[in-house]
């Protein structure tokens, strides 16, 4: 039958606030520390006299009796019957409820407690207090006294201590039935932390409202008292990711200050979220659910990436099927957060057998991601090893809390550690946690740092680079009489391979000199400084033995790499020599000139050239280009091609190049035209 428990709840609040003080002995403080048992025993006493004035004493001085019914008093039945709440009700065949097991969610059944409820002091103002996380209906003695929670869909408030009045008149010496409808609607593979802080048996109290509160709210500070570290922790986690988005804003190319913000951030919402539930704050199940739900695919699809992201790897495919799968497990917890109504009863077994089978697998080895995305150890660089050694230990912590926290949700052979064992790892993983992130947020800010000299070092030698640039591809061209010389210059990057030279010699004959160096950006454009270099002073050179002379230069060079070039004299008569290392053949009045073929410069030191002579009249036109015009593509992957060139080869310069750069450029684009003055 019920039984009375009117002194419970004034020692433990005292009990749970002496243990928040440090304990009177070695290294308590001066202040704490007694050299005598005696004075240990004084300190002890003085302190507890002291909790008792601030805490028990206000409990005591309003205590009143109340009475507890036990579950041994209590009935269930599976299903959904009104006439059940009927005290007349044979529930012989009911089941005792203290062996009830929710075979799945939003399980719709009955209990039954027959309990007696007299005092033999009368309370003015009784209440019934439960403590169910369901929704539910109450009936006293077949009567409807309170609804908690929406009974068709299961959503209820996390705040799952309730009291309701209850008349005075019907609480005389008979046996009483209190009677609960109940939508069990609890998941018991969900997240785990929120699963366990709500998934407890039925309680039911009655007594006098203002010690029924007391009892509440130590309940709530016992609840509270377990999570606040926790929370505090990853409270700090939340606060370290406001600096990373920040950095983030200013340099939008590091996407791994983005990923570790957003799980610091998430990491922080999710241990928040179950405060909130140990606290019984007045929000939704569904609301909890629903929070727990985002914010574990955010550390899902951020934490796990930027492991690679800080490894400077590409997420492997194998690694987004796994967070896919991982993803999935996310589901019944959302589809438990729509409500009852919205879970096909075919998901169920697929969920248990399914879903929660797949998550033992696959968090494990998810949280495992750092050992395989900083892999092989010994090729970490030295600024990297330290970010790594953090990152392998937050992964060894993880590992082991997945691992203990599905015991929870296991099967009944295996001890459920997460049981014994939860809140205490839970401590410490946000320990390691908050002292890992400290010390990555601290070590990438370092890194950041360095990187920011490190671009300041490289705008130096791009403001170099540039006036290299300026060299390679200058603005005023000399030009012979007679000629008309146009050129258009798109490089792919601040400074690229193209090069081009237009001088009249002092025979007066007009020398065009076009090529593209193998690769891209300062080297690309080093080696172009340096052919152009080499062409100077070579006046008496013909086109052939400038080309020989640059090939030789290249090749003691070692430069690496190769370069395509191609030479032309243009004489007052329209005389046109022309010499071709590798590269394009100009075009002529809109057709392509044939010359010999020849390997590239810097390839093998002797190679042999040839001479093309062409006699050019009043009125002749020649474009020349690289290989940046044909080679533009688009982003079906179609070239702009030879054909295209050709059809607007008689364009002006600047047009042909913007042709080509709009079609998609991918390369340096270099266009220069030569005109012949028509007659007069």
């Amino acid at each position: 039958m019920a039984r009375s428990s009117s002194d419970c709840y004034v020692a433990h609040p005292a009990r749970i606030l002496a243990r928040s003080l440090p304990r009177a002995g070695k290294g308590t403080g001066p202040h704490l520390a007694f050299t005598s048992p005696c004075l240990n025993r004084l300190g002890h006493f003085l302190r507890g006299f002291v909790f008792f004035l601030l805490f028990a004493a206000p409990l005591a001085a309003s205590c009143q009796s109340f009475i507890s019914i036990p579950l041994s008093a209590c009935l269930y039945h599976v299903g959904d019957d009104p006439a059940w709440a009927s005290p007349s009700l044979d529930d012989h065949a009911w089941l005792p409820y203290n062996s009830w097991r929710a075979p799945g969610p939003h399980i719709r059944l009955w209990v039954r407690c027959h309990a007696d409820l007299h005092f033999q002091q009368p309370i003015a103002n009784p209440v019934i207090q439960v403590w169910l996380a369901s929704a539910y209906e109450l009936h006293l003695d077949g009567q409807p006294i309170a609804q908690f929670g929406n009974i068709r869909s299961g959503n209820f408030s996390l705040n799952a201590i309730r009291s309701y009045p209850i008349s005075p008149v019907s609480l005389d010496s008979r046996p009483h039935l209190v009677a609960l409808r109940v939508n069990d609607c609890t998941w018991h593979y969900g997240a785990a932390p929120i699963t366990s802080l709500m998934s407890r048996p039925l309680e039911l109290r009655m007594g006098d409202p203002e010690s029924l509160e007391n009892l509440r709210a130590q309940i709530i500070l016992t609840r509270v008292s377990g999570y606040a570290g926790v929370t505090a922790r990853y409270g700090i986690i939340g606060v370290l990711s406001f600096p990373l988005f920040i950095l983030f804003l200013f340099d939008r190319s590091r996407t791994v200050l983005l990923l570790f913000a957003i799980a610091s951030f998430s990491l922080a919402c999710l241990r928040l979220n179950e405060f909130a539930a140990a606290a019984m704050l007045p929000y939704s199940m569904a609301a909890a659910l629903t929070w727990a739900s985002v914010f574990n695919l955010g550390v899902t699809w951020t934490q796990f990436p930027f492991f690679f992201a800080l490894a400077n790897r590409r997420l492997p495919i194998w690694v987004r099927i796994l967070l896919c799968f991982a993803s999935v497990s996310v589901l019944p917890t959302f589809l438990d957060a729509l409500g009852g109504d919205h879970v096909p009863q075919w998901f169920v077994p697929f969920a248990i057998h399914g879903i929660r089978t797949a998550t033992f697998i696959v968090f494990p080895l998810a949280a495992s991601m750092p050992f395989v995305a900083f892999w092989p150890y010994s090729k970490i660089p030295p600024r990297m090893r330290a970010l790594a050694a953090l990152c392998l230990v937050w992964a060894a912590v993880d590992m082991s809390w997945f691992l203990i926290q599905f015991t929870n949700f296991s099967l009944r052979e295996i001890p459920n550690l997460y049981a014994r064992w939860g809140l205490t790892l839970l401590n410490f993983r946000g320990i390691v946690t908050v002292c890992v992130v400290a010390a990555l947020v601290a070590l990438l800010f370092r890194e950041q740092r360095q990187i920011s000299l490190d671009r300041a070092l490289l705008a130096g030698e791009m403001h170099a680079a540039r006036e290299i640039q300026r060299m390679l591809a200058p603005v005023k061209l000399d030009t012979a009489p007679g000629l008309h010389i146009d050129v258009a210059f798109h490089p792919m990057r601040e400074v690229g391979g193209d090069f081009y030279s237009c001088r009249v010699l002092p025979n007066g004959v007009q020398r065009i000199l076009l090529g593209d160096v193998s690769g891209k950006g300062a080297a690309a454009a080093m080696a172009a400084t340096l052919l152009l270099g080499a062409a100077e002073d070579r006046n008496s050179d013909s086109p052939v033995a400038l080309l020989s002379h640059l090939n030789r230069v290249l090749c003691r060079a070692n430069f690496g790499g190769f370069a395509t070039c191609l030479c032309a004299d243009i004489t007052l008569h329209g005389d046109l020599v022309l010499a071709n290392a590798g590269h394009l053949n100009p075009f002529q009045d809109g057709r392509e000139l044939a010359t010999p073929s020849s390997l590239p410069l810097g390839i093998i030191t002797n190679t042999d050239y040839a001479d093309t002579h062409i006699q050019l009249h009043p009125g002749d036109a020649l474009t020349f280009i690289s290989d940046g015009v044909v080679e533009a593509r688009n982003a079906s992957g179609e070239l702009f091609g030879f054909d295209r060139t050709a059809a607007i080869s008689k364009d002006s310069a600047e047009i042909i190049a913007r042709a080509a750069s709009t079609f998609g450029q991918e390369d340096d684009i270099t266009v220069l035209t030569v005109a012949l003055a028509a007659p007069t």
